[in-house]
């Protein structure tokens, strides 16, 4: 099973689906030919991504947004695939694990810009997969975004290692009891250019791409036609609240946190590391929220001293 590295407010738990994950390689082989033909037209973007992505210059952005693409996913709340956004390895091993790359709260695969090619030089089989909601999959057809169908869009797991989780957070409680109205005033304000300059500032020390570039990076994906509807659905339901579900996991876990996190206390990181029994706790100096942006080398740097502590304890039980 797939190593799960998991970024922020993303769910800390190990989905319930047990589907193959190379099973996509075999639909994603398949590209339609309009599509190559239109990415050949917007300069090796994909046709589904806003236009907006023409405007990063930030190389290593560029060249990971030039690699998402789109295979269907079947899933139990939908009658059709999804065609579900990700960014997939270039080759694919035989007899050693996937490592899937999840982003954190209202984000994209391509949080995973600087860290994503470090793991892949290492020669780890990295997908970098978009939860169901954010990121540029196609939700034309609107399906549901709450946490049960977010789960069920991701695949089961082997290990976890969480950066900066939000794992004590309660969900947003109060939009349950909102007007609709209200909640969609509400998530218009979070994709606002004032807003997201102040969570890119309250989130870094530093960005290696520049503050600017990276604002428009990480505001992306909230331009595509369904992002309001899928935040609001996800919102409006309560979001994620894992708090009682937290010493229920036994798999073997990493904790990376940033120092200076200014938006998840670092304390926050020592409780999770006493409350999950199998864990190792890293701390990233000198850095924010986001260490896989910001310190980009430090996190696969622990990641890989992780997987190989890993392997060597399974080899000497053997």
């Amino acid at each position: 099973m797939p190593l799960l590295l998991t970024s922020s407010a993303s769910s800390a738990l190990p989905p319930r689906s047990a589907a193959s994950f190379r099973a996509l390689v075999r639909v994603a082989a398949s590209a339609d030919a309009d599509a190559i033909a239109a990415a050949g037209d917007r300069g090796g973007f994909p046709p589904f991504l806003p236009r907006e992505v023409e405007r990063i210059r930030d190389g290593a952005a560029v060249r990971l947004a030039k690699r998402i693409e789109r295979v269907p996913v079947q899933t139990g709340f939908s009658k059709s695939p999804i065609l579900s956004s990700c960014v997939r390895p270039l080759e694919q091993q035989q007899g050693s694990d996937p490592v899937v790359l999840l982003h954190g709260f209202d984000s994209s695969c391509l949080e995973w810009t600087y860290t994503y090619p470090l793991l892949e030089e290492a020669g780890l089989e990295a997908w970098a997969v978009d939860i169901l909601g954010w990121g540029f999959s196609d939700l034309e057809t609107r399906p549901p975004c709450d946490v049960v169908s977010k789960r069920e869009h991701l695949y089961q797991v082997s290990k976890l290692i969480f950066i900066g989780a939000s794992v004590y957070s309660e969900g947003p409680k109060y939009m349950t009891r909102m007007p609709i109205f209200v909640s969609y005033a509400g998530v218009s304000i979070l994709k606002s250019l004032p807003l997201r300059l102040f969570a890119t500032h309250l989130a870094f020390n530093n960005i290696p791409g520049g503050f600017f570039d990276w604002l428009q990076i990480s505001r992306l994906h909230c331009l595509l036609p369904w992002w309001e509807d899928a935040t609001v659905d996800f919102m409006i339901r309560g979001g994620y609240n894992v708090i009682n579900q937290i010493k229920q996991v036994k798999h073997k876990c990493l904790i990376l946190w940033g120092e200076d996190d200014g938006i998840i206390s670092s304390k926050l990181a020592y409780r999770l590391h006493q409350e999950l029994p199998d864990a190792i706790l890293r701390q990233v100096p000198q850095c924010g929220h986001i260490p896989h942006v910001e310190k980009p080398r430090e996190v696969a740097k622990h990641v890989l001293e992780f997987l190989a502590r890993s392997k060597t304890k399974m080899s000497y039980r053997r």
